[in-house]
C-alpha cells in the first residue's frame, strides 16, 4: 500500500475520530466547566491515556512492528505468517500479567499518585470524587495496551483502516454517556456526569479490544493466550521497548511533567490544556501520528532488503506532505485560535475568559506542531533499523530543557498554562533538531535541496495565509459567540478563506509539487 493511500486511510479515521472528539469535548465542557470537577475529571481521563499513549501506541508499537515484519519477510507467505502470529501469542502472554498487575498498583496507590501531580496535595484536588473517578477509568490502560498489539497486527499487514476506526468507538461511549447525563442529571449534575463519563470510557475500552480481535482474526491471525515464556524474541522485545519509551514517547513524558506543574496552577487549568490540546491534537492525529503509522512498515520493508534510496524516498516524501499540511494548520490555529475556542466551546459553564485563556494555550502549543510531526516521521527512521537507543539521548536532553523552562515559566515567571505549552514547543524543536542531525551524520537521511527550496515555499504560503486571518478576524465577533448557525458559518468563512490563500499560494509558489504527488500516488 502506497504512502499517500495509507496516510489518507488512517487520516481520513483520524479525523472522523476528531469530528465526535470535539462533540465529547463541547458536552463535557458545557456541563463541567473550568471547574474543580472539571479538573478531577480531566485527570482522571489524562492518566490512562498518557501511559497508553507512552507505553502501548509509542514503545510498543515502535518496538514490536519491526520484529513482526521480520517474522512475515523472512519467509514464505504461510510460513511467515505463521511465525508472526506465534510471536504475537507469546507477546500477548506476556503483556496481559504485565498489564493487570501494572494496573493493580497504580488504582491501589491512586490517592498517592494523585497526590503527587496536585502540588503535593496542595492544589485541593483530592477528594473521594477524584480517586474513584480516576480508579474507574485506569482499567482503560489495559485494555487499551492490548487492543494496541491486535492494531499493531494489522498495520503490519497494510490493513490501517480497522485500527484507525477504534479511537471512534470511545468517542461514541462517551458522547452517548453525556447525553444520558443530560437527560437524566441536567446541567447541573456535574458529579454524576462525571462518573458517567468514567464507566464509558472503560466499556469503551472493552468494545475497542473485541473490534479489533475481530479483525485480527479475520485477517488470517488467531492469537490466544498461552503460560508466559520468557522467549529469545521476547526478551528482544523487551530489549527494544524500554529505550523506546523515551524514544517515541518524548511528547507523552511531557505530558507526565505537564501534569505535575499544571497541579501548582489554578482550578481549571487542567481543563484549559485539554481543550487548547484537542485543537492541536486535530492536525497531529491526522498528519504526524498517520504517517509515523504508514511509514514504519515500509522503512522496516526497505532496510531488511538493504534499500537506501527506498528509505530516504520514504522519509522525504512523508516530511514534504507532513509540512505541506502542518504547517498551515500551525499558522492558521495561531492567529484563529480566540474565535475557534470561542465558537467551539464559549457557552455553558466555560465562560469568555475561559475561552480567552485556552486560546492563549493554543497559540503556545502549535508553535511545536511542525516539530511534534517531524518527530513521528524521523524516529521511525531509527526505529525500522532496530536502534531506540540513540531517540532516548535526544529525549533525555529536550525533556531536560523541557523542565528548565517549565520552571523559568510557571514556577519563576508564572505564566501559567502558556508558559507550560511554550515550554513543550521549545523542547519538541529540540529534539527534533537532534533526531535530524543524527540521521543526517550517519548517512541514513538528509534533507535534499529540491525539499528544502519546497519547505522555504510552504512557510512563505503559509505566513500570507495567516496574514489574511489576521485581517479578517475581526470582522466576525459579534458571530463567533452568537447561535449555532452563526458560529459555524463565521468560523467556516474564516478557516475557508485563510485555506483558499494558502493552497493559491502554493500553488503559484510551487509549495504543491505535481509530480511528487504523482510519485506518492505510486508505490512509497
Amino acid at each position: 500500500m502506497n504512502l499517500l493511500k495509507s496516510t489518507g486511510i488512517i487520516g481520513g479515521m483520524t479525523l472522523v475520530s476528531r469530528l465526535f472528539g470535539f462533540v465529547r469535548d463541547i458536552l463535557v465542557v458545557r456541563l463541567l466547566g473550568a471547574s474543580a470537577i472539571g479538573d478531577a475529571w480531566q485527570i482522571a481521563f489524562m492518566l490512562p491515556n498518557i501511559f497508553r499513549r507512552l507505553f502501548a501506541e509509542g514503545a510498543f508499537s515502535a518496538a514490536f512492528v519491526p520484529l513482526f515484519n521480520r517474522k512475515i519477510s523472512g519467509s514464505d507467505d504461510n510460513e511467515g505468517r505463521r511465525k508472526a502470529e506465534l510471536f504475537s501469542i507469546e507477546i500477548l502472554s506476556i503483556f496481559v500479567p504485565i498489564l493487570i498487575f501494572f494496573s493493580a498498583i497504580i488504582m491501589i496507590a491512586m490517592p498517592g499518585v494523585l497526590w503527587l501531580f496536585d502540588d503535593f496535595g496542595k492544589g485541593e484536588r483530592i477528594n473521594a470524587t477524584s480517586i474513584a473517578l480516576a480508579r474507574i477509568t485506569f482499567p482503560y490502560l489495559a485494555l487499551i495496551s492490548l487492543t494496541t498489539l491486535f492494531a499493531a497486527i494489522l498495520n503490519s499487514v497494510s490493513r490501517f483502516t480497522a485500527a484507525a476506526f477504534a479511537p471512534v468507538l470511545l468517542n461514541i461511549c462517551m458522547i452517548s454517556a453525556l447525553l444520558y447525563s443530560l437527560w437524566a442529571y441536567g446541567e447541573n449534575g456535574s458529579a454524576d456526569i462525571a462518573y458517567a463519563l468514567a464507566y464509558a470510557v472503560t466499556i469503551a475500552g472493552l468494545l475497542q479490544l473485541l473490534w479489533l480481535y475481530y479483525w485480527t482474526r479475520k485477517a488470517g491471525f488467531k492469537v490466544t493466550i498461552n503460560r508466559p515464556k520468557f522467549t529469545p524474541d521476547v526478551k528482544e522485545l523487551g530489549v527494544l521497548i524500554i529505550p523506546a519509551i523515551f524514544g517515541a514517547g518524548v511528547y507523552q513524558i511531557s505530558r507526565f511533567l505537564d501534569l505535575f506543574f499544571l497541579g501548582q496552577l489554578e482550578t481549571g487549568s487542567f481543563v484549559y490544556l485539554a481543550a487548547a490540546d484537542r485543537l492541536n491534537q486535530l492536525p497531529l492525529g491526522m498528519i504526524g501520528i498517520a504517517l509515523g503509522i504508514a511509514i514504519l512498515p515500509s522503512l522496516s520493508r526497505f532496510i531488511a532488503k538493504d534499500d537506501i534510496a527506498g528509505a530516504q524516498r520514504v522519509q522525504s516524501n512523508a516530511i514534504e506532505l507532513g509540512l505541506l499540511l502542518t504547517i498551515p494548520a500551525a499558522v492558521g490555529l495561531f492567529f484563529a485560535a480566540e474565535p475557534l475556542i470561542t465558537a467551539i466551546y464559549n457557552h455553558g459553564r466555560f465562560t469568555a475568559d475561559d475561552a480567552s485563556q485556552t486560546a492563549s494555550v493554543v497559540m503556545m502549543l502549535v508553535l511545536g506542531l511542525p516539530a511534534y510531526v517531524l518527530v513521528k516521521i524521523l524516529t521511525p527512521g531509527f526505529f525500522a533499523r532496530k536502534d531506540t537507543k540513540t531517540p532516548v539521548y535526544t529525549a533525555a536532553i529536550s525533556l531536560l530543557i523541557n523542565i528548565t523552562l517549565n520552571i523559568i515559566f510557571i514556577v519563576i515567571y508564572d505564566y501559567g498554562v502558556a508558559g507550560l505549552a511554550l515550554a513543550g514547543a521549545i523542547s519538541a524543536w529540540c529534539n527534533t533538531i537532534l533526531l535530524y542531525f543524527i540521521l543526517k551524520k550517519r548517512g541514513h537521511f538528509y534533507i535534499e535541496n529540491d525539499l528544502f527550496g519546497r519547505i522555504i515555499r510552504i512557510f512563505i504560503s503559509a505566513i500570507a495565509m495567516g496574514a489574511i486571518l489576521y485581517l479578517l478576524e475581526g470582522y466576525g465577533t459579534d458571530y463567533y459567540r452568537g447561535t449555532i448557525l452563526e458560529r459555524f458559518t463565521s468560523i467556516t468563512l474564516l478557516v475557508g478563506a485563510g485555506a483558499i490563500v494558502y493552497f493559491i499560494m502554493a500553488w503559484f509558489t510551487g509549495a504543491i509539487d505535481r509530480t511528487k504527488v504523482n510519485i506518492l500516488r505510486g508505490r512509497a
